[in-house]
């Protein structure tokens, strides 16, 4: 009966290799999850400055981002600017692209002053539209 014997014959060898297919499955779906999820991570709320009759943000054009911290230093992208040059230098940007969207980026400690201020450097520039980024709130 149960003397040793297993169901295995003697010309059947056990099967030595891990099937990776489950896995590559598992993994797929997980890609695109975060795929999906990546760009839920940053939200833009729409703001229409004063007289502006703007359509809706572009979302496929990579958008300019104005930073500012709490200093009240300011960056374009990654690079510093002074405020004085701000202006021209996206007008300068607008010419190539001028559906190129503005959001402006600014640290939780900034006073509201610094980012109106940059409002209305851009609205000085001709720019109407602009997005103000911010992050998700983290609600326990």
């Amino acid at each position: 009966m149960w003397a040793g014997q297993s169901k295995w014959s003697q010309d059947k060898e056990p099967m030595g290799e891990i099937n990776v297919t489950p896995l590559v499955d598992v993994m797929l779906v997980l890609l695109i999850i975060f795929m999906v999820t990546a760009p839920l991570l940053t939200q833009g709320v729409n703001i229409d400055l004063p007289d502006a009759d703007a359509p809706a943000m572009q979302q496929n054009i990579a958008p300019v981002v104005i930073s500012i911290r709490a200093d009240g230093s300011t960056f374009i992208q990654e690079h510093s600017i002074k405020r004085d040059q701000l202006a021209a230098r996206i007008q300068a940007m607008r010419k190539a692209n001028p559906k190129l969207p503005v959001f402006i980026r600014g640290d939780a400690k900034t006073p509201y002053e610094h980012i109106a201020q940059i409002m209305s450097l851009l609205e000085q520039a001709g720019i109407k539209q602009i997005g103000l980024v911010t992050e998700p709130s983290h609600a326990s």
